[in-house]
């Protein structure tokens, strides 16, 4: 297996491990006044949310658990 094949399965892993796909609905756990965010784009442990009232962040879950709204 090449470096590219095993960077590939390490953010599947990752993926999968927070379960969000782009089109979740979040909040983040220490910033209630972001309000709700849209996942705009999930990389490994990389999620891209828009919130209404902070625009587009960039998470690592490895550091920050975003709460999936229901």
């Amino acid at each position: 297996m090449n470096n590219d094949e095993g960077a590939k399965r390490a953010r599947a892993a990752a993926a999968m491990e927070h379960g969000l796909e782009p089109g979740d609905f979040v909040r983040h756990p220490r910033e209630p006044d972001w309000g709700l965010g849209q996942v705009q784009s999930v990389v490994g442990a990389n999620v891209t949310v828009n919130f209404e009232d902070r625009g587009k962040v960039m998470i690592n879950t490895t550091v920050v658990s975003l709460v999936l709204a229901r």
